[in-house]
């Protein structure tokens, strides 16, 4: 799924879900438009939680999406929409596991 949207995103619920059926789930998200659209299907048990506008510093993932932008599209020029998406995908798919986890990690909010 190259794309994300609300259709995508329900489809990775339905998934998620599945993997736990009986559990209450709380997902916590950034207000992205296709999070709160009005046609997402959320299953039962699962609840979404979300962050306050502008406050990336609750979300870790968005030093990882600053790391990938510093290393693949920042200052560069690429030919073709699929040359910047093809970029993109050899630089996630190198990056080790330990790696992610240090980008992503925020003691700061456990403290």
């Amino acid at each position: 799924m190259p794309y994300v949207n609300a259709e995508c995103l329900s489809v990775f619920l339905e998934e998620f879900h599945k993997i736990a059926p009986n559990d209450e789930i709380v997902l916590v998200m950034d207000g992205a438009a296709w999070h709160k659209a009005k046609k997402l299907r959320i299953p039962d048990k699962i609840e979404i939680v979300f962050l306050p506008p502008y406050s990336p510093e609750l979300n870790p993932v968005e030093r990882l999406w600053e790391h990938l932008k510093n290393h693949t599209i920042r200052n560069k020029i690429y030919s073709s929409l699929s040359s910047v998406m093809e970029a993109v995908a050899l630089f996630i798919n190198a990056l080790p596991s330990n790696q992610i986890k240090s980008l992503c990690s925020i003691n700061y909010l456990y403290d």
